[in-house]
């Protein structure tokens, strides 16, 4: 069977993705060398026993902001898993520790539904980890798009899971994008959390700039979409 196995991979035939785990590469997919990882992302995680949902860069494409399309197909799961990099395909993991209480729905894709965090969702994990995918400058590009997604309710929902730092940039991302109208409910929750200033960008030094006062935002830094 490893000679067989390894036959086939010379051949381009199929793709060793983890030891034990191969992605069958039918022949209108062989100029490629590899199938959409959304066919077989929902078998791998299973293979590797770890929940997960497709998030960040890769949901936001899913739910039609497609302007930022990200280099490597993003998923959020329980524990700290190296990424795989085989034949043009790039899938990163990142960990998070309340996955279970982010809100997903079903995507259909060619081969069955996967998990991928709702638009709310995938807006505050894409502030929450804004260091790893490009910084502000790009989620704020990619909340111009993803903002029409979002549901006043759900915002407010998914901020249930997350620290409030995250929930009050978001809100003043989203209203630097032009989406006050889905913000109001998540403004007056937070002020119900009395929450305390936070800086814009955390890596930076916040001293000596304004405070937004509807968000308790301190402004350290300029951030502009592409859009």
């Amino acid at each position: 069977m490893k000679k067989a196995l390894s036959r086939l991979e010379q051949q381009k035939r199929i793709v060793v993705l983890r030891r034990g785990f191969c992605v069958i590469v039918p022949l209108e997919y062989q100029a490629s060398g590899i199938l959409p990882p959304d066919w077989f992302i929902e078998d791998l995680m299973k293979f590797i026993k770890q929940p997960y949902y497709v998030a960040l860069l890769s949901a936001a494409e899913l739910h039609g902001a497609a302007h930022q399309r990200p280099q490597a197909f993003q998923v959020i799961t329980s524990e700290a898993t190296r990424e795989i990099q085989s034949a043009g395909l790039r899938i990163r993991f990142f960990k998070k520790a309340n996955l279970a209480a982010t809100p997903t729905v079903k995507k259909r894709t060619f081969t069955g539904d996967i998990p991928v965090s709702t638009p709310a969702a995938t807006a505050l994990d894409l502030v929450a980890y804004e260091r790893r995918i490009g910084r502000l400058n790009r989620v704020l590009t990619v909340l111009q798009e993803l903002g029409e997604s979002i549901e006043e309710e759900s915002l407010v929902a998914a901020t249930q899971t997350c620290e409030k730092p995250y929930a009050q940039r978001l809100g003043w991302l989203l209203d630097k994008a032009g989406f006050e109208s889905v913000t109001g409910k998540l403004h007056e929750w937070l002020k119900c959390q009395e929450s305390k200033a936070v800086a814009l960008d955390p890596s930076r030094p916040a001293k000596g700039f304004a405070r937004d006062p509807k968000w308790s935002v301190i402004v350290n830094t300029e951030v502009e979409g592409e859009l």
